[in-house]
């Protein structure tokens, strides 16, 4: 492990004299893991280039593997510090950026509590780069969502949390001088919107996520034939609303992403059976560490469908 240590540790900082700050110790220390672990392998790793090195390709593959097998092992050592006792427990979440102000203070909330001895770290991050940490052992639960047709991989085990409604979103309009609702007022906005009606907006402008998460727009608008025109792109909730609301366009935001925050020149309206599904994903089969398992579970007793 120490050996593995050391290149995963070169593979990250780029240089020997790094890699040996990280790990706290002399660079004899990792050139000798090194050296040891070529003739364990029988493959050559480490190629000098001038006064520096750099890893060949097996240097490079061994590492990636490397980085998981010591993501495992943490994940180890967690369970084993968490698994008799909830009074110290220890909970690293992950969460995308509008579960953060919704889903999760409410869920501090509560276990503050029911078990007021568990701590957390919490990470914003997507539901793609956090799986990808709950694979290197760096979280222990993550906070999801998936749209249509999007599946985790097997190692990652899924439970349904909730469904989080798809919101077309423009800005209030100016009427004989009074603020008036938009084109899609009256009484769709308590019954929602019908996913054809978006054929109303085909002419607008559209401000859109990044190219990561503009899936759930770009898949309903070519459901119904429409062809967005995206004129911006963000994934700050604040910022979208605040260039609807100032008519730079219309878009499609969550339910819980207008829960976390709303800007009060906006008209929303639901879009019938548009959203996707939300989900808390853990590592690997169970049984899980205790306070792992009182977070899953506290989620899972918690309404989330919006």
């Amino acid at each position: 492990m120490k050996r593995l240590e050391a290149l995963v540790a070169l593979a990250r900082e780029g240089t020997v004299s790094a890699a040996a700050t990280a790990l706290g110790c002399g660079q004899p220390t990792v050139s000798h893991h090194l050296r040891r672990l070529e003739e364990e392998t029988g493959a050559v790793l480490v190629q000098h280039v001038g006064r520096g090195v750099r890893l060949t390709p097996d240097g490079v593959r061994l590492a990636a593997r490397g980085e998981e097998i010591l993501g495992l092992l943490r994940r180890a050592e967690a369970e084993l510090d968490t698994m008799t006792t909830l009074a110290a427990g220890h909970v690293r979440l992950a969460a995308f950026p509008s579960a953060c102000s919704t889903i999760v203070p409410r869920l501090l909330s509560t276990l503050a509590d029911t078990a007021p001895g568990l701590t957390f770290d919490i990470v914003e991050v997507e539901p793609p780069a956090a799986a990808a940490l709950l694979r290197l052992g760096q979280v222990d639960v993550a906070v999801t969502f998936a749209y249509s047709g999007q599946h985790f991989d097997d190692d990652v085990t899924v439970e349904h949390l909730g469904w989080d409604a798809l919101h077309l979103v423009e800005p209030l309009r100016s009427v004989g001088g009074t603020i008036a609702e938009g084109r899609a007022c009256g009484e769709r906005e308590a019954t929602g919107l019908r996913p054809e009606e978006l054929r109303k907006f085909s002419d607008d402008r559209w401000i859109a996520g990044c190219e990561r998460c503009r899936t759930g727009l770009l898949d309903l608008c070519a459901s119904v034939g429409v062809e967005p025109d995206i004129g911006f792109a963000s994934d700050d909730v604040v910022a979208v609303q605040a260039l609807v609301a100032a008519g730079f366009g219309v878009t499609l935001l969550s339910a819980l992403a207008l829960a976390g925050h709303r800007n009060p020149g906006v008209v929303t309206h639901p879009v019938v059976g548009a959203g996707r599904e939300l989900h808390v994903a853990t590592y690997g089969a169970p049984p899980r560490p205790a306070a792992v398992e009182e977070v899953v579970q506290t989620l899972l007793g918690l309404s989330w469908s919006a």
